[in-house]
Formats: structure tokens, C-alpha cells, sequence
């Protein structure tokens, strides 16, 4: 058997280094996930949307809104309120070990149904990993861990003792957070208060994942969300060596939740601080802006069902997050003075992201939260001290570099508001993981427009719709634990 299993690695290495090298499109490949009905996605037939739930299966939405916690807004009958957790961790190419504790990352008070997970070097970036297959061992830990922490620990349900313990000091957007929350939740209690009575757990899919050498992105959804996504794509665009390959770059998920698309894009972009480096850190965005295409099976629409978007401005929502690689334009001796007096605001002028935005040279029309965090990188690891403030750092081991927010959370849409926009504490890495809240106003009422020229476009989709939608409504409410 052992001789068997690697003669199949090794008819199947070549393949896969062919593929990386001819730099093949990633949405044609397969990517893990939750979803059940992904391997019928093949044909123009399923309409990129095959997961219909027709309406004689369908339960009135307000009433699951009422039992499974998503908020109605009550200025709109059709509109959805949801939270949208997006976090984003550069781990230095370590994989993680079973200590490894994601609750300061996770954790919110509030509940979540949508969370966003990108990492960048979640394997070394060396000769290996960047020319030869890739290597998927540590995606699949990093996945087990967040599985774990999400459906076993509860850090994402409303019942969790984990969601009783506040954030820590200074984080005064929180008060802005509890602010927003429905007068009818009590977060402390996980009570509803006009019924007293305790919400159960949340259980969260996959909806999809992909890595491209040390980028790794991730979307979990809400069990009871999660049979409304549809239209599922990735596209992953290298900028690395030679200008394709995968140590930089980007990986995007693109989907539909209730008629609203959203885009995840997860990027790592060139490293460097010497002048001129943060002009190459342009390039690589307007590259990924052009390069990230969203193939579906089937182009053609009938009636008033639109077209899925092709590109990542075309989506209603966007999130862009990663290691930007950004850094300061200062002298190092007034960087370390500002740094000692944690003086953020004077440093922030100085931050080449904000500078370039401003000069309109990328990101622009594109929205970033207030900064009232420590740069998040670059730190000795296991440590809360910079690397570039330490007198007795080995420059062999540690590169010295000025600190920076490295690590940043972008957006752009109508409907969406960040509640907060903080750094984690963990020191697994020489960078600070950076999390984002985000409250999403999602059309409900879109999905029902959708149905007719679905029905319209194929007559014959009834009765196999029928048995597909069954199957997402037992998985929703039994919940698969498996990692697909």
C-alpha cells in the first residue's frame, strides 16, 4: 500500500508543479467545502446556482430570522442585519501547534454569521514550496483548528461562557458595537430577552478554502445561512517570482448570499522597505484588480436574473485583507522615538498606504477604519518586543525591520459599517494578527426575484432542485463535522 501511495504522489507532483509553472486558472479547480452539491457544478444546466430550495420545501423566512437569531431590520421588512467577523494573520511559515489557542481572535460579543479567515505564509517561502506542489498539510490544520474553535469551543454562539469575557482596554469602538445590538439580545446573559429563553449553539460550514503557496483564505457561514450561498468561485492570481508564481499575490472568493455578492480577496504583497518598494506594492494591487476573473459554466440570462459578477469590483461587497506589506516613510531614529511614546496618530502620517490612497494612487473609493493599534509588525516571535528596538537581536536569525501595519482590513459596498477594527495579542508569529467587525444589510427579498427565470430558463429543474434542497436542509440541521 505504502508503495502504491507513492507512486501515485509521484505521477501526481508533476502535474500539479505543470499547473503551477503554465499558471493555470485556480476557479477551474476543486476546493474544499462544506458544500454538498459542489461536484454538480459543472454544467450550464445547474446555472451556477443549483442549490434552489423551491417554495413548497421553504419555511417562512421571518419565522427562521425569529428561531435562529438573524436580525430583521425593522425599518425594512426585507432587509437582513448580519455580522461579518474578518480576520487576517501573517504566521510566518510555521504550522500550528494543538496549544494554539484562536479565542482572542475569534471571540466577539456579539454574534456572528460570516467569518473570513486569510493567512499568508502558512508554509515557509522557500525554493520547495514556491516551485514544487503544493504543500496542503498545514491548510488542513489551520482548518481543523478554526472548525474546532467555531462548532466545538462555541466561540461564535451566542450561549458561549467565551463571549462574556469583554476585550481588553483601549478598544473604545466596542461601546459603538453594544450600541448597534438589538435592544431584544442580551449578549452577557445569551438569553432573547421578550421570551427568556437561551439560544442554541451556532454551527458554522465551510463554504469554500483555497491556498496558493503560503495564502490561504477561508469563508465560514452559519448553518442556517449557508444553504443561501450561492454562485461559489475562487480565482488566485500570483505576483511572486518572475512576476505568477504564488509566494505573492492573491486569493479570492467570490459569492451569493440572498441575491447580495460578496468578494474575499486575501493578498500578500511584495515585502521590502526600501524607496520605491510601496510603488511595487501598487502594481501588485492594480495586477489582482485586473487579473482576478470569476468563470461561470453558463454566461446567458433570461429575464430579469442577472448576470454572476466576473470581476471584483462588480460585486456589491468587497473585502480586501492581507499582509499588504506596507510600511513607514520616516528616518528609523524618529520612528523608534514615536514608538517608545506609542504615539500612533504622528506615526500614521508617515504610513505609506494611507499616503499613496490619498495621492490616489491605489485602493482609491476604497474605505479603511480609524488605526488606534501598535504597528503589527515585526515582533520577535514568542515575544512583545520589536525585533528593530531590541539591541540584543541576532540580525542572522531576525531581519531587522521598522515596524509597521503590515496587516490591514479594506472595503468597499454599500450596506456595510465596520463596528470595530482591532490587533490580537498572540505571538505565535513576528506579526499581530488584525480582526474587523463589520455589520452587512443584505436584500432578503432579492432571492425571491431570482427564482422565476431560474423555473423560466429550466422547466426540468424541479424535481432534482427537490432533492438537492433536502439535502441542504438535513445537512444544515445536522451539521456534517467532517473537513471535506
Amino acid at each position: 500500500m505504502g508503495m502504491k501511495r507513492g507512486k501515485m504522489f509521484k505521477s501526481s507532483w508533476p502535474r500539479a508543479v505543470a499547473r503551477k509553472w503554465l499558471n493555470f486558472p485556480a476557479d477551474k479547480q476543486a476546493f474544499p467545502s462544506d458544500f454538498v452539491a459542489q461536484e454538480r457544478r459543472k454544467s450550464c444546466s445547474d446555472l451556477d446556482s443549483c442549490a434552489v430550495v423551491p417554495e413548497d420545501i421553504g419555511v417562512e423566512r421571518r419565522s427562521i430570522e425569529k428561531t435562529r437569531g438573524l436580525r430583521v431590520n425593522p425599518s425594512c421588512s426585507e432587509s437582513l442585519d448580519l455580522r461579518m467577523l474578518v480576520g487576517t494573520w501573517n504566521v510566518g511559515g510555521k504550522a500550528p501547534n494543538e496549544g494554539l489557542s484562536l479565542r482572542d481572535w475569534l471571540n466577539s460579543p456579539t454574534p456572528i454569521d460570516i467569518y473570513v479567515l486569510g493567512f499568508q505564509e502558512i508554509v515557509p517561502l522557500n525554493a520547495g514550496n514556491v516551485l514544487g506542489a503544493e504543500d496542503s498539510g498545514p491548510a488542513a490544520q489551520w482548518l481543523s483548528l478554526i472548525h474546532q474553535a467555531l462548532n466545538t469551543d462555541g466561540i461564535g454562539s451566542p450561549t458561549s461562557n467565551n463571549q462574556q469575557q469583554a476585550p481588553q482596554k483601549p478598544r473604545q469602538s466596542f461601546s459603538d458595537l453594544l450600541a448597534l445590538e438589538d435592544d431584544n439580545w442580551s449578549g452577557e446573559t445569551g438569553m432573547c430577552t421578550p421570551c427568556n429563553k437561551p439560544m442554541r449553539r451556532r454551527q458554522y460550514c465551510l463554504a469554500a478554502s483555497k491556498q496558493m503557496v503560503g495564502i490561504f483564505l477561508c469563508v465560514w457561514v452559519e448553518a442556517d445561512l449557508y444553504k443561501h450561498v450561492l454562485n461559489l468561485k475562487i480565482s488566485s492570481v500570483g505576483r511572486g517570482v518572475m512576476g505568477f508564481l504564488g509566494n505573492k499575490g492573491s486569493v479570492s472568493i467570490s459569492m451569493t448570499l440572498h441575491g447580495t455578492s460578496f468578494c474575499f480577496v486575501c493578498t500578500h504583497l511584495t515585502s521590502g522597505e526600501k524607496e520605491g518598494d510601496e510603488l511595487k506594492r501598487n502594481s501588485d494591487v492594480s495586477e489582482i484588480l485586473k487579473k482576478t476573473r470569476f468563470s461561470h459554466s453558463c454566461r446567458a440570462t433570461s429575464g430579469a436574473h442577472p448576470l454572476p459578477p466576473e470581476t471584483i469590483l462588480d460585486h456589491d461587497k468587497v473585502v480586501w485583507l492581507g499582509d499588504l506589506n506596507y510600511r513607514l516613510s520616516t528616518g528609523c531614529g524618529e520612528t523608534y522615538e514615536l514608538l517608545r511614546n506609542n504615539d500612533w496618530q504622528a506615526l500614521l502620517e508617515k504610513d505609506q498606504l494611507k499616503l499613496e490612497q490619498r495621492a490616489g494612487r491605489v485602493f482609491k473609493g476604497w474605505e479603511e477604519g480609524r488605526i488606534e493599534f501598535a504597528p503589527t509588525y515585526k515582533y520577535i516571535t514568542n515575544s512583545d518586543h520589536y525585533v528593530a528596538l531590541t539591541s540584543n537581536s541576532k540580525p542572522s536569525k531576525e531581519k531587522r525591520r521598522t515596524p509597521a501595519w503590515c496587516d490591514r482590513i479594506l472595503w468597499r459596498g454599500v450596506g456595510m459599517k465596520q463596528l470595530w477594527y482591532v490587533r490580537g495579542e498572540c505571538r505565535f508569529s513576528d506579526h499581530r494578527p488584525v480582526y474587523s467587525l463589520f455589520s452587512l444589510q443584505v436584500d432578503s427579498a432579492a432571492t425571491n426575484s431570482i427564482k422565476p427565470s431560474i423555473n423560466a430558463a429550466l422547466p426540468s429543474l424541479c424535481a432534482a432542485a427537490k432533492i438537492q434542497a433536502e439535502e441542504l436542509l438535513l445537512k444544515a440541521e445536522t451539521i456534517d463535522t467532517s473537513l471535506q
